[in-house]
């Protein structure tokens, strides 16, 4: 049963048949995130974490632009501080209040169920950021990527510089970061940006459809597998790789094993006839 949360009215919040959307709109701000998007960023999140019914989130967008980056008219975070005495100690309210928007982008990657973005047009700062914390990435031919914030004199600082390298390594992550390169479509899947390229009129269907295939699998191995890819990405060290794949596979056993029986297989005597 469809149904719609808070959200505000430029990332309104879709619910249907186990699937959150949230869909950006703010054609006049090519999508520029806003405090008020980054509430509906959250919530929806949030949502997915705490409700057993949904078991996917995407997000999308409408317009020439997926995002245009944040708004930099609206800063983001919700710790910003006493402005009578936050010179006292710049340095660390500064952090503290930066430190709240990068817990968004912690949630995406650490709740234990898919994150994907659809994305349908340019894709610039916080929403490459916001992508290197989604799980899947899909796009249309006009879609690119970019990193515009070195030519300010700054640098993608959530996500821009150390998400990114591990997703597409450090030679692309310096195109892009360090040289502000934009990457198109085909370039983007050829580096391991986006997943895969549809055309715009069907790109949405895909992404559902993609949906129901990950809800067809079980929703627990699902989320371990998850966290153990992420787990193996930041930990070099394979001992530890290899004790932590023993108790995620040891977590799963059960269900495992009632699967097996379920296709006719008996572990004692082989597959059934």
């Amino acid at each position: 049963m469809a149904e719609n949360l808070k959200g505000c009215p430029t990332a309104a919040i879709g619910v249907d048949d186990g699937i959150i959307t949230v869909t950006l709109d703010r054609p006049d701000k090519l999508n520029a995130i806003s405090h008020e998007m980054t509430a509906s960023l959250w919530e929806a999140v949030l949502a997915l974490g705490d409700r057993d019914d949904l078991r996917c989130m995407v997000i999308t967008a409408k317009g020439r632009y997926f995002t245009a980056g944040q708004d930099i008219s609206s800063p983001p975070g919700n710790r910003p501080g006493d402005p009578a005495t936050m010179d006292q100690h710049p340095g660390w309210n500064f952090r503290r209040h930066y430190r709240s928007h990068h817990l968004l982008y912690d949630e995406m990657e650490a709740v234990e169920k898919p994150v994907i973005m659809a994305v349908q047009g340019r894709c610039l700062g916080a929403g490459v950021e916001m992508a290197g914390s989604a799980d899947f990435r899909f796009c249309t031919p006009e879609a690119s990527f970019a990193l515009p914030e070195v030519k300010l004199g700054g640098i993608a600082g959530s996500g821009g510089t150390s998400r990114l390298t591990r997703l597409i390594g450090p030679s692309w992550a310096k195109w892009m970061a360090m040289a502000a390169m934009e990457v198109d479509a085909n370039e983007a899947k050829s580096i391991g940006l986006v997943h895969r390229v549809y055309p715009a009129e069907s790109l949405l269907d895909e992404v559902y459809a993609f949906c129901r295939h990950l809800m067809s699998v079980p929703a627990e191995a699902v989320g371990l597998a998850k966290m153990a890819v992420d787990v193996h990405a930041d930990v070099t060290d394979r001992n530890i790789q290899r004790q932590f794949d023993r108790v995620a596979v040891y977590s799963t056993l059960a269900a495992f094993e009632k699967s097996m029986e379920r296709f006719g297989f008996d572990k004692n005597q082989g597959p059934k006839s």
